[in-house]
Formats: structure tokens, C-alpha cells, sequence
């Protein structure tokens, strides 16, 4: 599912999804910002993310789908003068979830690594998909 999204939006995506992590900001209900580096990938002017259900982000995206993105490494250091962009955060279906998890393995390598192991080990992990796109 592809949205329309402004140039100008798209090409900040684009910068800042060039790295494996950004750095995605969430709001809670009163207001203050939680700050959380998590894996993504971009696909059609979209920003995509896995995640467990259980997680805080996936409750204050329910609240609220205010979120800002901006690049970091693994550990979530934003490097200094980096772009920053505010979106729009939204949970997507069940049937969206493997075409998501489709996006990821063909980017990374350790994706793939963690999904083999997940069959390996006959784990089924419950994930949720958030998909950020231009408010």
C-alpha cells in the first residue's frame, strides 16, 4: 500500500532511513516525549517498524500517533545537526504484518538471521507493525 507523500518528506525519509535504526519519539498522554531506537525500513514514502505488542511505543502510538524520526545508531545516539521529521504513526493489521517482515529480511542480514532462528528454535514471536507516514 503505497500513500502520496510530498517530495520533501520523502527525501527526508530517505535520508534518514539510509542507517539500520532511527530514532522514533513517541508522546505519552501528558505530553513527554520517550525516545526509542528501533530497526526500519523504508518502502513507497513509508516508514516501517516491528516491534512486540507488549511494548510502551505501541500503547502511546494508540494514543497518540504523533511521532518524530530521526537517524541514530544502535544504541539511539543522534548524531549532532541531524534531520528531524515529524509524522504520523499508525498500527497495521495482521495481514500487513508479513509483507512488513518481507520489507525487512531484504534489507538486513540480521533480520534474517533472527527469523531463521526464531524457525530454528520454533519460536513464534507476536509482532506489530507501525507504519510512519507525513503528517
Amino acid at each position: 500500500m503505497s500513500i502520496a507523500t510530498s517530495p520533501a518528506f520523502e527525501a527526508a525519509l530517505n535520508r534518514i532511513g539510509k542507517g539500520l535504526y532511527v530514532s522514533l519519539t513517541t508522546f505519552r498522554k501528558d505530553g513527554r516525549a520517550v525516545v526509542t531506537p528501533v530497526g526500519c525500513v523504508i518502502e513507497g514514502g513509508t516508514l516501517y517498524v516491528l516491534t512486540p505488542p507488549d511494548t510502551g511505543k505501541v500503547k502511546r502510538i494508540r494514543n497518540s500517533g504523533r511521532v518524530v524520526i530521526a537517524p541514530c545508531n544502535g544504541r539511539g545516539t543522534v548524531p549532532a545537526g541531524a534531520p528531524e521529521v515529524e509524522g504520523v504513526a499508525r498500527l497495521l493489521g495482521e495481514q500487513e504484518i508479513a509483507r512488513v517482515q518481507h520489507y525487512m529480511v531484504q534489507r538486513t542480514f540480521l533480520y534474517r538471521l533472527v527469523r531463521i532462528a526464531d524457525r530454528v528454535l520454533r519460536r513464534k514471536r507476536p509482532l506489530v507493525a507501525i507504519a510512519v507516514t507525513e503528517s
